[in-house]
């Protein structure tokens, strides 16, 4: 059963905007959003991979002992598809980010604990020990690693979306001089714009002309009539929309982190031990190819990472 985008998203793209904390880089490859089919219903099967007991001996022996994972995941209130969001039963928790969950604990040997909460709320019950991990989104930027430690595991990506054969290809502020683009105020989405605008001015050339709407469905309106050209959201939302909808496409990605690449990552409490051995577990995943699985069941190929990385350069401090 598929679930209408339009209701989700208008309450989901300003959290997402802030969750992966802007870089260009070029259109994103490695997947079709418009084929993949998603699976909405409780009972699905989660991608998990065969225990390494040498990764599991990295973990602190409390975590060890408990044989639980327990997962923070800021998905509440409804939900963010293709992410984190609910099942068909309006209960059971799925998405990207639930199925890395299952995933990592497989390799380590434990079995996941999901508790959804607010965004807010993540950060409040990692600091107090509720929750061991964050699986969320949760981008990696500098003034974060002050106070926790990151195992990434995704690219963070914000995509242009077009009408469905547009022949737009947008790879840098030349790409959308003189276009009408959509995007929400106050987002990071929004920043990357106004940046690229001051470079097309600077060179001579003409800055797109930035509209503003409150409603998904009425951005979409808009990019169905031709009233605007493109529209930049987080790349996650547009994928599922693609697919979804099947009525516009993905014509560039922009890196969600400027001046490096943006990247998610799990999030632990600094220094608590954890860090090292989901790092591996991931890259145990990726060596043997589920790691590839949950992201192609998600239509997220084009985030895909060559290795998990603890604690690279995320955004910098503004």
């Amino acid at each position: 059963m598929r679930r209408s985008w339009s209701l989700l998203f208008g309450i989901t793209v300003l959290v997402l905007a802030g969750c992966a904390d802007p870089q260009t880089s070029p259109p994103a490859t490695g997947g079709d959003a418009s084929q993949v089919a998603f699976d909405t219903s409780a009972k699905q099967t989660h991608i998990t991979s065969a225990k390494v007991d040498s990764i599991a001996a990295e973990l602190p022996a409390a975590v060890r002992e408990s044989g639980k994972l327990v997962v923070g995941n800021g998905s509440a209130g409804g939900g963010l598809p293709p992410l984190g969001f609910t099942a068909d039963d309006n209960k059971t928790p799925i998405g990207v980010e639930i199925d890395i969950a299952y995933l990592v604990a497989s390799v380590l040997g434990l079995q996941p604990e999901i508790d959804t909460t607010s965004w807010e709320n993540l950060f409040l019950g990692l600091d107090s020990g509720k929750y061991q991990v964050g699986i969320s989104n949760i981008g990696v930027s500098e003034l974060r690693k002050e106070k926790y430690d990151f195992a990434t595991y995704r690219l963070g990506l914000h995509a242009f979306e077009a009408k469905k054969g547009s022949g737009l290809k947008i790879t840098g502020p030349a790409d959308i001089s003189g276009k009408t683009v959509a995007v929400s105020s106050g987002t990071l989405q929004e920043a990357i714009l106004v940046d690229w605008n001051k470079q097309n001015v600077a060179a001579g050339r003409k800055p797109a002309n930035l509209k503003y709407y409150q409603q998904a469905a009425d951005t979409y309106l808009a990019l169905q009539s031709g009233r605007i050209d493109l529209y930049l959201g987080p790349n996650p939302n547009a994928s599922y929309h693609v697919a979804t909808q099947h009525q516009t496409e993905i014509v560039g990605t922009v890196s969600s982190s400027y001046p490096v690449q943006g990247l998610v990552g799990i999030t632990t409490k600094k220094n608590d031990g954890l860090v090292k051995p989901l790092a591996d577990a991931l890259n145990a995943a990726i060596a043997d190819g589920s790691y590839a699985k949950v992201l192609a069941k998600w239509g997220l190929q084009a985030e895909a990472v060559p290795k998990s990385l603890i604690n690279p350069p995320g955004l910098p401090k503004k």
